[in-house]
């Protein structure tokens, strides 16, 4: 994983510092997002993000880029981002139980109502609600849309 903040940490460093962050200031709310967004070159050059939010005082967050071979269909390319979340949410939920730490995961889908990806956005939403998590779509999911997005281009 990579940070502007913290530089390149692996994901148990990644924990950890998301684990600090969030004792820093109890008072606080705060919010996990796991977010994917992708973009078509030779290959798809994919992004996961994990932003951590302490409401109403900015934040930190983590990314990871892979490629992969193009994918091209925007149903496919829209499950695999998602899928990709779910992955890091998973494992990332699995970690921060293990240390004692409860905090609330959403995940963020690069899908909206305008565009290409509004006849996925239902499969979407239930599935990753059949998972356990809240769904964020545009333009909500700002770790999909805005940050994970900067990355990948």
């Amino acid at each position: 994983m990579k940070s502007i903040t913290y530089g390149e940490v692996s994901f148990e460093g990644m924990c950890g510092l998301i684990k600090r962050y969030l004792s820093k200031d109890r008072s606080r709310a705060y919010k996990i997002a796991v977010g994917t967004d992708s973009q078509n070159y030779d290959i798809t050059k994919t992004v996961v993000v994990v932003a951590v939010w302490r409401i109403g005082s900015g934040g930190i967050f983590f990314y990871d880029i892979r490629n992969v071979k193009r994918i091209t269909n925007i149903r496919q390319k829209i499950f695999y981002e998602t899928s990709l979340s779910l992955e890091m949410a998973n494992r990332l939920s699995v970690l921060l139980q293990q240390e004692g730490v409860d905090c609330e995961i959403d995940i963020h889908v690069d899908a909206g109502e305008d565009g290409p990806s509004v006849g996925v956005i239902q499969e979407i939403v239930g599935w990753v609600k059949a998972c356990g998590y809240d769904c964020k779509t545009k333009p909500e999911a700002y770790a999909a849309f805005c940050i994970a997005n900067k990355y990948s281009k």
